[in-house]
């Protein structure tokens, strides 16, 4: 009894639309390319040398996802914008440490490709990775039949950075009395999903149309603010005893992460606005400010920790780079109680 031939493509693997794929994504891939790429797009392996600036180069590397706000990118059709929350969530990591972000590998898992949505998603990652000065030098598209709903996909990123190895940020000189700097978020950025989309379904029809001047869609989706190339040159002053991207776990779980024993910060909650967005989701959620403070960055995005001599010249530094920044705490000594209390 004769059968009909099976093929890859009737298994629900589609070739060619792969290479489609790598098509549209090598001119966006070219306009990252950086000092120190060998071999980008399309080889086994990408290969990348170390700028010969670095002394003592230490490499330093991060990885991350989206999370569940892929789902509202599916529900949406918004897929623009998570491939800056990809290398944003990575490359913000790395720059912690003092590491200068070099190059960015990703992940692109799906049950059925879809070409023009994977191209809006790795035109973000190229995105991301353009702002941050950053190679995106290689990647993986998984096309993977039955393991993802249709329009669904999942994605991982990869980034690989540099810092002197004298100049490693390991907060080991954070002393009592430091002054704590908080720069602006975009918004949620990409932590916070799972509550967010059970608020968006508790407020069901009753929506705000608005929220700090975007649409209701916008406000949720805003990528991560990218702090790499700001923070950098504030690094050149010599001033910043640590940094913390306040990512999952917020600014309580976040800021400790980067104190010595024995210290902690207290917070002045006044000291920088709640946006709209962040005041709809405590209300829709009915949480309080500890909830909130380890949920989401609530309004912080970044820490940096210095001395108060360093503050005012940090700040303006930091602001001539277009960050919003606000005092917003000081280092004390604790040794009981929680490490952040925002008061």
């Amino acid at each position: 009894m004769s059968q009909t031939p099976l093929s890859y493509k009737s298994a629900g693997v589609d070739i060619e639309a792969g290479d489609a794929l790598v098509e549209r994504i090598k001119p966006l891939a070219k306009k990252t390319l950086r000092e120190g790429v060998m071999a980008g797009i399309g080889g086994f392996g990408a290969l990348f040398e170390v700028p010969k600036r670095y002394k003592e180069p230490v490499l330093v590397s991060g990885t991350d996802g989206v999370g569940t706000k892929l789902k509202l990118a599916f529900e949406w059709g918004m897929h623009d914008t998570v491939g800056i929350d990809l290398v944003g969530m990575s490359v913000n990591d790395i720059l912690v440490q003092g590491a200068e972000p070099l190059f960015f590998l990703d992940y692109f898992a799906c049950g059925k490709l879809d070409v023009e949505t994977a191209a809006a998603v790795v035109g973000g990652i190229a995105a991301g990775c353009e702002a941050s000065g950053c190679a995106l030098i290689g990647g993986e598209t998984a096309e993977m039949p039955g393991m993802y709903p249709d329009g669904e996909y999942d994605l991982a990123g990869f980034a690989v950075g540099v810092v002197e190895k004298a100049n490693i940020l390991d907060g080991s000189t954070v002393a009592a009395g430091d002054v704590v700097l908080g720069l602006a978020s975009n918004g949620v950025h990409s932590n916070g999903f799972s509550l967010v989309r059970k608020c968006i379904e508790r407020a069901g029809d009753a929506l705000p149309a608005q929220l700090d001047g975007q649409a209701f869609k916008q406000a949720l989706m805003a990528p991560t603010r990218l702090y790499v190339k700001s923070v950098l040159g504030a690094l050149k002053l010599g001033s910043v005893k640590a940094l913390a991207h306040i990512t999952g776990g917020g600014l309580l779980e976040n800021i400790p992460r980067v104190l010595p024993a024995g210290l902690g910060v207290d917070l002045q909650r006044n000291a920088w606005p709640q946006t709209e967005l962040f005041a709809w989701l405590q209300t829709t959620a009915g949480i309080d400010e500890v909830e909130m403070n380890r949920t989401f960055n609530n309004g912080i995005g970044m820490v940096l920790v210095c001395t108060p001599g360093d503050a005012q010249a940090l700040s303006a530094h930091l602001s001539a780079a277009g960050e919003t920044v606000y005092n917003i705490g000081q280092v004390v000594a604790r040794n009981d109680g929680a490490a952040v209390q925002v008061q």
